[in-house]
C-alpha cells in the first residue's frame, strides 16, 4: 500500500521518536511504502528536495517560517502552505497512486491539497489525525470572538476539512463526543479514538538518576515534579506561576519546568524575582537529553488553561507513562485526561483555577511516597494496553483492508 502523510511538523530524521515518526515507521515495518510531505522552513536555508531515509520517502518543502516566528510570517506561511505542498507533490510524486492519505491538525488549511490528492487517487481513504480543534481553541483563549470574521473563515475551513475526511481519529473519547456534538453532518461511524501513541524502545537503558540530577543541579533526596513541553498560552502560565508561588518555600519536594514557548520569558522573570529554592527552570532540551531527565524525576505535571472548552489531550503524557511516573493534571473541566488518569489509578486531577487544589495533589504524593511507585506502574500498564503505536496503526488500517 502507498501511504502519503501531510504534516507541518519538521521531519528531519525519521529515526527520531515522536507520535508521527513512530507511526510512519510502523507503516514501513508492516511492508507499506511511505511518503511524507513536511515543511523545511526558510531559516534552514534548504531548497525543496526529496530524500529516502530508512526506507521512507521524505519530501521537504521549502516554506516560510511557520514555527517560533512572528504572527505575520506564521500567518502568511500557513496560507502559502497549500500551494507549496501541492506544487511539490505534483513535481515529485506525480506517478504514484496512493491508497491512504493521512494528515494531521494543525493546520486546518490543507483542504486544497487533500482535494487534489482525492481527485488524483479516487480509491484512496482519507484519514485525519485530529490533534487540535481550531478555531474554537483560539476563541477559548480570547484570541478572537466567535462572531468575528476570523472565526467564520477558519470555521468554514474546519468544516471543509472534516467533510474531506472519510474518517477522523481523535485523541480521546471526549474529543470524539465534542466533534460529533458540534459537527452534526458527521456520522458516528466516521469518528473514532486513535490516540497519541508511541513505540517503546527495544534497548531502553536505565539512567543513573543521581548523576542526571547532579548534572542539572537538582536535589537528590526529594521527589521531583516535572513539567516538560510547550510554555505558551494553552498551558495557562499565570496559573502555573501561582502554583509555584504557593509551593516555593517547600523543602519536601522540588519542581522542574522544562520547555520553550511564548510564555517562557514570563516564567523566567518570575523565577528571577522569586528566588524559589524549590523551583528550577530549564530551556527546552534535545529529545534524548529530555528523556533521560524525565527518567530521573518522580511525578509528571500537565497544565492546561481553565478556559478551554475543547478537550485537549497533551502527548507529553506518553513520556511520563513510559517511564512509570504518575501524573498530576491541572486542567479545564472539558478534557478527560485527568478523569482517565484518576479512573485508572495513575494520577490526580484538579481544575486549573485554585492553586490550593494543585498543592493538595502534590501533598498526596509527598505524604504517601509509596504511591509514586504503585501509581507509576499502573500508568505504565495503561500505556501498554492503550497507547502503543500498534493500536493506532490497527485503528487506521481496518478501514483499508
Amino acid at each position: 500500500m502507498n501511504v502519503i502523510f501531510l504534516t507541518v511538523s519538521r521531519m528531519n530524521d525519521i529515526r527520531d521518536r515522536g507520535i508521527y515518526t513512530d507511526l510512519m515507521r510502523k507503516f514501513r515495518d508492516e511492508g507499506h511504502h511511505v511518503y511524507i510531505v513536511a515543511p523545511v522552513e526558510r531559516r534552514y536555508k534548504q531548497l525543496t528536495s526529496l530524500k529516502e531515509e530508512a526506507g521512507i520517502h521524505i519530501l521537504q518543502v521549502k516554506t516560510l517560517n511557520i514555527q517560533k516566528t512572528n504572527v505575520i510570517e506564521k500567518g502568511l506561511g500557513i496560507i502559502c502552505l497549500e500551494k507549496q505542498f501541492k506544487k511539490a507533490i505534483q513535481e515529485f510524486f506525480k506517478n504514484i497512486c496512493f491508497d491512504l492519505i493521512l494528515y494531521s491538525t494543525p493546520p486546518i488549511t490543507l483542504n486544497k491539497v487533500i482535494t487534489f490528492l482525492k481527485y488524483q487517487n479516487p480509491q484512496a481513504v482519507c484519514y485525519l489525525l485530529l490533534k487540535d480543534i481550531f478555531p474554537q481553541n483560539a476563541v477559548d483563549l480570547g484570541m478572537f470572538s466567535q462572531h468575528s470574521l476570523f472565526y467564520k473563515i477558519f470555521r468554514k475551513k474546519e468544516i471543509q476539512l472534516y467533510q474531506n475526511s472519510d474518517f477522523i481519529g481523535c485523541m480521546s473519547p471526549a474529543n470524539v463526543d465534542f466533534i460529533l456534538k458540534h459537527n452534526s453532518f458527521l456520522s458516528k461511524e466516521q469518528v473514532e479514538v486513535a490516540p497519541n501513541s508511541l513505540d517503546l524502545l527495544d534497548n531502553a537503558v536505565e539512567v543513573n538518576r543521581n548523576e542526571i540530577r547532579r548534572k542539572y543541579q537538582l536535589p537528590i533526596d526529594k521527589p521531583i515534579f516535572i513539567y516538560g513541553g510547550n510554555l505558551g498560552k494553552p498551558q495557562g502560565i499565570d496559573f502555573v506561576i501561582k502554583c509555584l508561588e504557593k509551593n516555593k518555600e517547600r523543602t519536601d519536594c522540588h519542581f522542574l519546568i522544562v520547555g520553550n514557548g511564548t510564555e517562557y520569558s514570563k516564567l523566567a522573570c518570575w523565577c528571577e524575582k522569586a528566588h524559589a529554592k524549590s523551583v528550577s527552570l530549564l530551556k527546552g532540551l534535545p529529545k534524548e537529553d529530555y528523556d533521560k531527565l524525565v527518567q530521573s524525576c518522580d511525578v509528571g505535571l500537565i497544565f492546561l488553561d481553565h478556559r478551554f472548552q475543547i478537550p485537549n489531550y497533551p502527548s507529553r503524557l506518553l513520556s511520563y507513562l513510559e517511564y512509570k511516573m504518575p501524573v498530576i493534571a491541572a486542567t479545564d473541566i472539558h478534557t478527560d485526561i485527568g478523569s482517565i488518569a484518576e479512573k485508572n489509578g495513575y494520577g490526580y486531577w484538579c481544575e486549573s483555577i485554585n492553586p490550593d487544589d494543585f498543592t493538595a495533589c502534590v501533598s498526596r504524593f509527598v505524604e504517601h511516597p509509596d504511591r509514586i511507585i504503585s501509581m507509576g506502574e499502573k500508568g505504565y500498564q495503561f500505556l501498554l494496553d492503550n497507547y502503543l503505536i500498534k493500536y493506532t496503526y490497527q485503528t487506521i488500517l481496518k478501514h483499508i483492508c
